[in-house]
């Protein structure tokens, strides 16, 4: 009997409870602001203002809303007041921090390689066949320092018989020298005839010529003896391909190939948005990816910009004395590309307007006024921005709240 009692007296509450639940309203969200209210009677009935529901809104406990004002949620906080309250609006309160303009270092890191300054083949100017190799594989060598040593031939017979030709010629010279001066001697004693004076002279002048083309002969065959001697044009280190002793080498195959490791190049891509910062001179740090680090200066800008990337190519030129730093490693680089006036802003003040310009919004003259900004650097301690005035009083609380041009109630808090 008394669990008769108990479950009777749960089930009249459980049919109290129901009732009055029945009276409310259910709000379904995700339909935007004033959307989704339905009362519960209605979704029980299938239908709006059905008899129960109607009858329970003549006895006054039927949960009555009014109907929301319809809401653009597109518009923001500011926008929203404004439209409902219109002039009525009292000024917004807002807090800004004046900024001070500071002098910001300008610097671009950028990645790329190094790459040797040149790559020379040190190739034969005369064919012949290889007949003593110098240098070795990863050997440092200077200019003038030998590679190769060609067989020699017959070109030191060649040059003995030139030598043999000038003499000769010498010899030549001196007697029609001699001859020359013994006939204007006999012509200023009246015993020569003058017209006698044409063939010594002709003869003087012939001689000079063949001294002149035995020296030639001479230098051409001397020059043909020293090419079978590979000397090193530049500094750097030996590398492959590299001739073999007793090989035959025809003239412009190569006896070595050296790469001129100073000065070393980095290679990099300057984005289209700092290019106009870049210039010839500028200093560089780069680190590679060994450890290694060097001090450089930009030498060269492209004037195209690649086509898949949008960058432009720079080479910056290190010294690199002591060869250590090597040739294809990976490296980055930190341009200095001078300093400008910039702001330290914390990020909570960057905001977007309507059109997704990034910027800050500021108080100026009392009234709100949105101002596009370029971001320079992102640390820790916050965002350096370009393109604000050199003071400026920056919205750092409420600046969702305002639109550009509304008056404000505005506070200024000192900058720490």
């Amino acid at each position: 009997m008394r669990a008769l009692f108990s479950y009777g007296i749960a089930l009249v509450l459980l049919i109290l409870t129901g009732a009055w639940l029945a009276t409310g309203t259910l709000v379904m969200g995700g339909s935007g602001p004033g959307n989704g209210e339905r009362p519960i009677v209605s979704i029980i009935e299938g239908e709006e203002h059905g008899p129960i529901a109607t009858q329970l809104a003549e006895a006054g406990v039927l949960a009555q809303h009014e109907a929301s004002t319809e809401v653009d949620p597109h518009l923001t906080i500011a926008q929203r007041n404004e439209a409902e309250h219109g002039a009525n609006t009292g000024l917004q309160s807002v807090r800004t921090t004046t900024y001070v303009a500071q002098p910001f270092a300008i610097e671009v890191p950028l990645r790329g390689r190094t790459q040797a300054k040149a790559t020379v083949s040190a190739v034969a100017e005369t064919a012949g066949i290889v007949e003593t190799v110098h240098v070795t594989k990863g050997q440092k060598v200077a200019v003038g320092d030998p590679l190769c040593t060609l067989d020699q031939g017959t070109r030191a017979a060649a040059v003995a018989q030139a030598d043999a030709g000038l003499a000769q010629a010498n010899a030549a010279l001196a007697q029609a020298q001699a001859d020359f001066d013994t006939n204007a001697e006999l012509r200023s004693k009246g015993v020569a005839t003058a017209n006698s004076a044409r063939g010594v002279e002709v003869a003087l002048a012939a001689a000079q010529a063949s001294v002149t083309s035995a020296k030639a002969n001479l230098d051409n065959a001397q020059a043909e003896l020293d090419r079978t001697l590979i000397n090193a044009k530049v500094n750097g280190v030996v590398q492959a391909p590299l001739a073999d002793a007793g090989a035959m080498l025809a003239q412009g195959q190569p006896c070595a190939t050296i790469v001129q490791l100073d000065p070393m190049l980095f290679i990099g891509q300057v984005p289209e948005v700092r290019i106009g910062l870049a210039k010839l001179g500028l200093s560089a740090s780069i680190t590679t990816i060994t450890g290694q680090t060097a001090e450089g200066k930009v030498s060269f800008i492209a004037t195209t910009a690649d086509a898949a990337t949008r960058s432009f190519p720079v080479e910056i030129e290190l010294p690199n004395a002591d060869g250590t730093i090597r040739d294809g490693i990976t490296a980055t680089a930190v341009v200095n590309m001078g300093s400008a006036p910039a702001h330290l802003l914390p990020q909570s003040t960057l905001t977007l307007d309507a059109d997704g310009v990034l910027g800050v919004r500021a108080v100026v003259d009392g009234a709100a006024k949105f101002m596009p900004i370029e971001i320079a650097s992102d640390t820790r301690d916050g965002v350096w921005v370009l393109g604000l005035p050199v003071a400026v009083d920056v919205i750092t609380v409420g600046q969702e709240y305002v639109i550009d041009g509304q008056a404000v109630d505005a506070t200024n808090v000192t900058a720490s």
